[in-house]
């Protein structure tokens, strides 16, 4: 029996299940059509050739070279000093360009307009671009790889840190101009405590990339264990190039469930 207090179900619209058709079927030729204009050699990827460079290389990498760990770990240890100070530097570039973007700090549009542009320029550029330019700017040293990531990380943090900035209590900004408090004590008794918390969590999280990051940097000359990696592959030497992606594994990991305590308790 059909219970009376059943709404009756709004029939499906037949132009809701054509949209999603097309859009499928659009997807789906873009795909055959990137795939299409990449021109991939099927027959090199699967020839003989290939699967015996396979079968010799690869088992080499679960043979780390366990007798270069001291010089691989002393490089592990110069990338994450390379992405420690990047970060940091990025983390207090960042606040003056992320308070230039808020519009509830900032109420000039084209001062709004003109911090987006720099945030948005240096997004534009990736890591490894940048570490290029520094290194043919300063030299190939572990100082390239440092201004790489500290302008690298400054576009994202600076775009995550408005955003904080504009979701903030506006009430409590009103409540203490109203009490006469002046714009320094506004500034760290009605915003800081706001901001703050989520400053921190993003600088630790933008960190983390930051380590990623900073392992392929020595590969263009800018310091850290990118340099160990350039140096064993050059040399063929499969064994030390396992070694280096353990360390690393290794270390990303550890940092990660560091970091992700860290930013747990933060928040």
């Amino acid at each position: 029996m059909t219970d009376q207090h059943t709404l009756p179900q709004p029939p499906k619209s037949k132009w809701k299940l054509i949209k999603r058709i097309s859009i499928l079927i659009i997807i789906l030729l873009i795909y055959i059509w990137t795939i299409s204009s990449i021109n991939i050699r099927w027959d090199k990827i699967f020839s003989s050739r290939t699967l015996e460079n396979f079968d010799r290389i690869i088992p080499r990498f679960f043979q780390p070279a366990v007798a270069e760990t001291e010089s691989i770990i002393e490089k592990m240890i110069e990338t994450i000093f390379i992405a420690y100070t990047g970060s940091l530097a990025a983390a207090i570039i960042a606040v003056p360009l992320a308070f230039l973007c808020a519009s509830n700090m900032v109420k000039n549009k084209v001062l709004n307009n003109i911090g987006m542009w720099i945030l948005g320029a240096v997004r534009a550029f990736p890591e490894i671009v940048l570490a290029i330019i520094f290194v043919a700017a300063v030299g190939p040293n572990p100082f390239a790889g440092v201004l790489a990531i500290a302008i690298g990380s400054t576009g994202m943090l600076g775009k995550l840190y408005s955003e904080v900035i504009e979701s903030i209590d506006m009430h409590v900004i009103e409540a203490l101009e109203a009490s006469g408090a002046n714009k320094l004590q506004i500034l760290f008794y009605g915003i800081m405590p706001q901001i703050l918390p989520e400053f921190l969590s993003y600088a630790i999280y933008r960190f983390e990339i930051d380590v990623r990051a900073s392992s392929v940097l020595g590969i263009v000359g800018a310091g850290g264990i990118g340099t160990l990696i350039t140096f064993a592959y050059m040399n063929r030497n499969w064994e030390e190039v396992g070694m280096i992606l353990l360390v690393i594994i290794i270390t990303v990991t550890i940092i990660d469930q560091i970091s992700g305590f860290i930013r747990r308790k933060i928040v």
